[in-house]
């Protein structure tokens, strides 16, 4: 072993290369690679990655998703005031506050094909109410028969309520909450 290395380094020698040129020295900068890309130090890099759609949404520190404040709630009577449902009345079912859509009850049905799940049963077409933006919707009155935005105002007894700006009309009444979670029970 000892006398091919000393071989090795006399031919070396003989070529006037020195082993260190080759080992952990980097090329000469002076001749830089065509296809190489230099990236200085000191700047950082500026490329930014595309984010997908649900990765845009902002999110509180503990990465829940931001729950945006409404104007409706649920078993307000709504009209709905844009989209293929334009002119139509109902009432709100379910609110999803992380994106500000609302799902009134009959409106805006969409179709579904469900596969059997066992054997033996067959598929089936089912309709369900898609989600509309809150955006799309405007409180309405049964009694005046209007469609109104919707003011907040403090009561003499101290309690904040809802009403409605062209009639006047309170929305947020103890009784309604009442009916509504009588309903909710059933």
């Amino acid at each position: 072993m000892a006398t091919m290395m000393a071989a090795l380094q006399s031919s070396m020698a003989s070529l006037s290369i020195s082993p260190s040129s080759f080992l952990g020295t980097p090329l000469s900068p002076s001749v830089p690679h065509p296809f190489a890309i230099r990236i200085p130090a000191n700047k950082p890099c500026t490329i930014v990655m595309k984010l997908k759609r649900w990765e845009r949404k902002k999110c509180k520190p503990n990465s829940l998703p931001i729950l945006h404040k409404m104007h409706v709630r649920i078993g307000d009577t709504v009209k709905i005031i844009a989209g293929r449902e334009k002119g139509k009345i109902g009432e709100i079912v379910t609110l999803f506050k992380h994106n500000s859509t609302v799902i009134v009850k009959d409106m805006n049905l969409k179709t579904k094909h469900v596969k059997p799940t066992q054997e033996g049963e067959s598929g089936e077409i089912i309709q369900i109410e898609g989600a509309i933006h809150s955006s799309n919707v405007m409180l309405y009155s049964k009694e005046q028969k209007v469609a109104s935005r919707v003011g907040r105002k403090i009561l003499e007894d101290g309690s904040r309520v809802r009403y409605l700006i062209k009639t006047g009309e309170i929305i947020d009444s103890v009784d309604n909450w009442k009916k509504i979670f009588k309903e909710g029970e059933k």
